[in-house]
């Protein structure tokens, strides 16, 4: 089964600034890695027009799905729309669908701003949103959809389930109390020799009470190739011996 693979991109000045924290992000690696669709790369763009255009035009190349977030509401700043047509040469029309819908939802609150919301470039196709109506829409291989997490977790929600899917990573992970340093080079190497079968190894160092710990997870596609994969690791583990045993920040460098 040929792996399918995704890009992100995420939209706003405001996240740029810090102002507002972004999470979409890893929610979209999270139910992408459920549904078997690996998450090659996640971009943070400012609302300029040429820059969204450029990361759009860019990763819808690349990968088979691109997802977008953020820029479709009804402000000035709110430019995703218009970027995406852009970058497939398309106009921007009002959606007879999404106006009866945003018409049921606002009536007579449905003003000039709130229409814009209403707007899709043509060839594209509504995503629906059952937390406040306004839709995304989707166009080639990109999915545009909302910046407020609530109703990008609803598009996403939508969109998924109608997506080819990829088989799903199995992942197996061990605690280890060594420090990074003395388990890097044979990590290294096992790491090496099974990249080529499409196995993930991650090192990762965490605090648990006052001491360090180091977590080990390999991922593959092969649930017995995984296996086999960390009885390895422990194997070349259990040879090594701590080089540094303080409880401080430098035990696992």
């Amino acid at each position: 089964m040929k792996v399918k693979t995704a890009g992100c991109i995420i939209i706003g000045n405001e996240i740029l600034t810090g102002k507002t924290k972004d999470s979409n992000m890893s929610y979209l690696a999270i139910e992408l890695f459920k549904s078997g669709i690996d998450l090659i790369e996640a971009r943070h763009v400012r609302d300029i027009e040429q820059d969204i255009v450029s990361a759009v035009l860019e990763l819808s190349k690349k990968y088979d799905y691109v997802f977008t977030s953020g820029g479709i509401g009804p402000t000035h700043d709110d430019i995703t729309t218009q970027s995406i047509a852009k970058a497939f040469n398309a106009d921007v029309y009002l959606d007879e669908k999404a106006h009866a819908i945003l018409k049921e939802y606002y009536g007579d609150a449905l003003n000039e701003a709130r229409l814009k919301m209403a707007k899709i470039p043509y060839g594209a196709e509504l995503i629906f949103n059952h937390v406040t109506q306004a839709p995304g829409f989707y166009i080639k291989n990109v999915y545009v959809m909302a910046g407020v997490p609530k109703i990008f977790h609803a598009m996403l929600g939508e969109v998924l389930p109608k997506l080819q899917k990829g088989s799903i990573i199995s992942s197996i992970s061990e605690i280890f109390h060594l420090p990074e340093a003395d388990i890097a080079k044979s990590l290294g190497k096992i790491a090496y020799n099974y990249a080529k079968d499409g196995v993930d190894i991650g090192s990762y160092p965490k605090i648990e009470g006052d001491s360090w710990i180091l977590e080990i997870v390999v991922r593959s596609r092969d649930i017995n190739l995984a296996e086999s994969v960390m009885n390895e690791i422990k194997a070349s583990f259990a040879e090594i011996k701590p080089s540094f045993d303080k409880k401080d920040l430098m035990s696992l460098l």
